[in-house]
C-alpha cells in the first residue's frame, strides 16, 4: 500500500500522519528540502486520485489528511514486510522482535504475553 509510493509522496503522507491535516505551505515547511507549492500540490493531486489523501476546504485554503487510517497503513506496510523479509510468517517476525530482548523491558514483555491471550481468547 503505502510501500508502493514514490519516496517524495511516501514523505508527503508521512507529514500528514505525523502533523495532521496541513496545508500545501505547512507540509511544504516540514519538508526537509525546498519544494515549490505547484509541485507539493501536484503530488497531493496524485495521492488523492490514489486514494491515500483528502482535502477539505480550510481558512487559508485546502488541507490535506490520509485518508487511510494510520493503523490500516501500518498494518499493511507490517504485512509487507512479514512477507517480504519473514517468508510470510508472522512467527519468524515476533522471533525476531524478541531476539532484540536486550532493548524490551519488562513492561513491554508484559504487554507482549496480554496481546497474546487475547489472541488466544479470540480463537475460542
Amino acid at each position: 500500500m503505502l510501500s508502493n509510493l514514490p519516496p517524495r509522496e511516501r514523505q508527503i503522507v508521512d507529514i500528514l500522519y505525523e502533523r495532521g491535516g496541513s496545508t500545501v505551505g505547512e507540509i511544504g515547511d516540514a519538508l526537509e528540502d525546498e519544494v515549490s507549492g505547484s509541485a507539493i500540490r501536484a503530488m497531493l493531486q496524485r495521492l488523492e486520485k490514489k486514494g491515500f489523501v483528502e482535502r477539505s476546504q480550510g481558512a487559508h485554503g485546502f488541507v490535506y489528511a490520509p485518508s487511510v487510517s494510520e493503523k490500516a497503513a501500518r498494518k499493511s506496510a507490517l504485512g509487507q514486510v512479514v512477507r517480504v523479509f519473514f517468508n510470510g510468517s508472522p512467527t519468524s517476525a515476533a522471533a525476531a522482535l524478541l531476539g532484540m530482548q536486550d532493548n524490551l523491558d519488562n513492561a513491554e514483555l508484559d504487554e507482549l504475553e496480554q496481546l497474546i491471550a487475547r489472541a488466544r481468547q479470540g480463537r475460542k
